[in-house]
This record gives C-alpha cells, structure tokens and sequence, in this order.
C-alpha cells in the first residue's frame, strides 16, 4: 500500500499515513488532531546502480577528430 507524506498547516508537523490509491485524495488529519493539512508532493528513491560504458580512448577509427574520425593527414 502506498505510503502519503502530509503536513498539518496549524502547528507544521510532517507525518505519513499508508492508504490505497483511490484514498490518497481524501483530507488527512494531523496526529495532533488539526484536520488543516496538505499532501506533500514525495519524490521516488529507487536503489540501486547505473553504469555507463566507459569511452574509448586511442586511434581506431571513429570518435569525431577534426575529420569526423577519419585520419588527416
């Protein structure tokens, strides 16, 4: 179930509440009892790790040069 993050507009405490998709939309009240709150817009952390191929460095052909990676000469 998915997780809200809220923060009551009347003493400015930030708490979440665990409530299906169709509900996230329904008014929240603060755990101090204040039912003036808004739901905060949450950014996703996703683990994990992304690796580029590192580039090539050296003759070989290809890779621009000032002849679009032909060799001038």
């Amino acid at each position: 179930m998915p997780r809200y993050e809220y923060r009551c507009r009347t003493c400015g405490d930030t708490f979440e509440l665990s409530r299906p998709m169709a509900e996230s939309a329904a008014p929240a009240d603060c755990p101090a009892g204040h039912d003036d709150t808004v739901k905060l817009l949450s950014t996703v952390a996703v683990g994990g790790t992304v690796s580029a191929p590192a580039p090539k460095v050296g003759g070989g052909g290809g890779g621009g040069g000032c002849c679009g990676g032909g060799c001038c000469g």
